[in-house]
């Protein structure tokens, strides 16, 4: 089938995520058949069968969703959602910042900046549950973890400040930049799990 992938187009690594899953679909043999487009608008999530929400400063994407009229288009938006960095703080359901106002499609509770700031953003090999071919090379910068999720979120990795990946449903948040990297495993595994669940 096909897949009609969006970005939000907000703020954040934009161009990177439209490249990483024009890449990740290529790999999946969908790469003609599919399109990767940028989202600023609510009427532009009719077109979506997924959305990417990217990394960025998360009050800043909180802001301009707000401004862009998409807080409820995206609360109710009914494709899956691939978050990364800042966009995992906004799929949570609290966060330790009363600026930002949550998606709250994840039931968990996230810490913004666990990893200190951006001089501490560093770069390590995780496990990611599941995901066959070893360690994921994670990026992480000024990264967030979730400090507790609730019944039914699936923990796909932790360190030790709290957890850094997981999946509910169609959705998956990552605390790192998969889209930094030339791996697509997390990109694939997603878009296969969207179309499996499209499929049945």
């Amino acid at each position: 089938m096909d897949v009609n992938i969006g970005v939000l187009a907000l703020q954040g690594n934009v161009s990177e995520h439209i490249d990483a899953f024009r890449r990740a679909l290529h790999m999946m043999g969908r790469g003609t058949s599919s399109e990767v487009f940028e989202v600023r608008h609510p009427g532009d999530l009719n077109k979506c069968d997924a959305l990417a929400i990217p990394g960025g400063e998360s009050t800043t994407i909180s802001r301009l969703i707000e401004k862009n009229h998409l807080h409820e288009p995206l609360c109710t938006f009914s494709g899956g959602i691939f978050a990364t960095c800042a966009g995992m703080v906004l799929m949570a359901t609290y966060v330790d910042d009363v600026r930002i106002r949550t998606l709250g499609l994840i039931d968990m509770v996230v810490d913004r900046n666990a990893f200190g700031r951006q001089k501490e953003s560093f770069e390590a090999d995780i496990p990611i549950e599941g995901l066959e071919g070893g360690p994921f090379h994670a990026i992480f910068i000024r990264a967030p973890v979730a400090k507790w999720v609730g019944a039914g979120i699936t923990v796909l990795s932790r360190m030790n400040q709290g957890v850094v990946a997981v999946e509910y449903g169609k959705h998956m948040a990552l605390s790192f930049h998969p889209e930094l990297s030339c791996d697509t495993r997390l990109h694939e595994r997603f878009l296969k799990k969207l179309c499996d669940n499209n499929s049945t």
